[in-house]
């Protein structure tokens, strides 16, 4: 009877565990995704800042379109998008109002170029230079780009890099904890077993090896089901956020399911072996205070 109660109880800890470590690697594949995917999550952003070259009022058409070739032959320039008057005063309505123009006699919108750095001149320094070299045509009026807003894309980038780095470690230790407990219950059901192989002349070796497999084999099926929530959560928000597709190559997700699968059995496969060898070099006494 004592038996049978025994084996249900490291039978649910067991599926207990599995369900509970292969949410840590959820969560653990989750920042390792941000992590590896960190530089190109920043220069997604940082792609997409633009900078509005604002024109004369006088500039014409033709006048416009040749600058823009100018523009983006410009070092550091990604991208280019004109935007004509007529494109201009349609933005500042559905901004505005429709009627926004009533109180002017000209339309007062110019003419403009919305333009796209590439990542690494995102930053202040590069940014006056390149606003220097946009200035320089006496086609232009106004350079206008949002300094503090370059300074907290990059401030808040190093800080999110450095809280999933924390995040991941805090989850590695916590699976440690999980694991070291299950372990712990498993090896108190075989305590008496396990020092008496010890006394006939076993290696801790021979002893830790069923423990090792065991447990390798539980940080295999913890992984793969992690695998499994991540791609399916990954397929349910690729409907609703297609721009994470643009930045997640299927390179860095494979990347991340090795580690997710690494993690699982390492995690399970050292707690095991400490617990283990802990266990091993305990007496008579110890074990029945155990």
């Amino acid at each position: 009877m004592k038996n049978s109660t025994m084996r249900r109880r490291l039978v649910s800890a067991w599926i207990s565990t599995v369900i509970s470590l292969s949410l840590v690697l959820l969560l653990l594949g989750v920042g390792t995704l941000l992590l590896v995917n960190a530089k190109a999550v920043g220069d997604y952003f940082k792609e997409n800042l633009q900078v509005s070259v604002l024109l004369k009022q006088h500039v014409t058409e033709e006048q416009a379109l040749q600058y823009e070739h100018q523009v983006a032959a410009i070092p550091g320039v990604r991208t280019t998008h004109y935007v004509s008057r007529e494109q201009g005063v349609e933005e500042m309505s559905r901004m505005l109002g429709q009627d926004f123009l009533d109180v002017f006699e000209t339309a007062p919108v110019p003419i403009s170029i919305d333009v796209n750095l590439e990542a690494d001149y995102v930053s202040s320094d590069s940014l006056a230079v390149v606003k220097a070299a946009l200035a320089q045509s006496p086609l232009v009026e106004e350079v206008v780009y949002q300094t503090s807003l370059v300074d907290a894309l990059n401030q808040n980038l190093r800080r999110i890099s450095l809280g999933i780095v924390i995040m991941v470690a805090a989850l590695l230790f916590i699976s440690f904890v999980l694991i070291a407990n299950t372990v712990r219950l498993d090896l108190f059901s075989r305590r008496f077993s396990i020092h008496t192989m010890h006394l006939v002349g076993a290696t801790k070796g021979y002893i830790r090896a069923p423990f090792m497999g065991r447990a390798a084999i539980q940080g295999l099926f913890a992984a793969l089901l992690a695998i499994l929530m991540l791609v399916g959560g990954l397929y349910i928000l690729r409907d609703e956020f297609p721009q994470l597709f643009q930045i997640f190559s299927m390179e860095s997700l494979l990347q991340v399911m090795a580690v997710i699968i690494v993690a699982g059995v390492v995690i399970c496969g050292v707690s095991t072996f400490f617990m283990v060898g802990r266990l091993v070099g305990y007496n008579r006494d110890k074990l029945y205070a155990y």
